[in-house]
């Protein structure tokens, strides 16, 4: 007779609820940051393009006003996106040094400070936003409505602070299980780790095994 495999004998999702809730904004970031880099793709060819119209006397009307409202997208929309993959400038004197759960105390620290920095960012970038919609803001020449790029910065930053709750709440598991595998948190490289993966991609995987080869082989 064939056995039924029980719910419960199958193997929990990886982190717990933080790992779920990492599984359930990834796609959502992806996307923005797909989006944004779209954009700046076809900025780019836009922006060609006005070159040769304005040498040839006929510039495209608005092009100007339109390319400054599309910065908000690619300015802001991968910004989440980077706070997962750890992609933003971080000062790490203090705890790049530190280790077990010392290291994750402060990380989540920091985080809890970024999402205090976050949420008043939140709070007066919809006010610009309600500002411009409510008395119809548009740019000076060819009136062309700022409300949309001036809604898509607090839309970004809540889905930068929802990043940052997976994350702190990451880093609060990390403090009761500090031999715990990181799920939901930036893994930050070291220069070390960096230059070498860099090395790696100019050179391909196999050069670097080859300098540890020789090097052994001079000892």
């Amino acid at each position: 007779m064939p056995t039924d495999i029980s719910t419960a004998d199958a193997e929990p999702p990886k982190g717990g609820i933080v790992g779920t809730l990492d599984r359930m904004m990834k796609p959502i970031e992806d996307t923005l940051n797909v989006i944004g880099a779209v954009t700046i793709f076809v900025v780019m060819l836009a922006t060609t393009a006005q070159i040769g119209t304005r040498i040839a006397g006929y510039p495209v009307p608005g092009y100007l006003e339109a390319s400054e409202q599309a910065i908000a997208i690619f300015a802001f929309l991968g910004a989440a996106y980077g706070q997962r993959l750890g992609a933003h400038i971080r000062m790490e004197m203090v705890i790049g040094t530190s280790t077990g759960r010392g290291r994750w105390i402060a990380e989540s620290v920091g985080t809890l400070l970024s999402m205090f920095v976050i949420a008043v960012l939140i709070r007066y970038s919809w006010n610009f936003f309600y500002d411009a919609w409510s008395i119809g803001d548009s740019t000076y020449d060819y009136e062309i409505p700022t409300w949309p790029s001036k809604l898509l910065v607090p839309m970004a930053f809540t889905i930068w602070f929802m990043r940052l709750i997976i994350e702190f709440l990451g880093y609060l598991r990390l403090v009761i299980w500090p031999d715990a595998e990181p799920v939901g948190v930036p893994i930050i490289k070291s220069a070390e780790d960096l230059a070498k993966e860099e090395i790696e991609d100019a050179f391909g995987r196999d050069s670097g095994l080859g300098m540890d080869s020789e090097a052994e082989a001079g000892k």
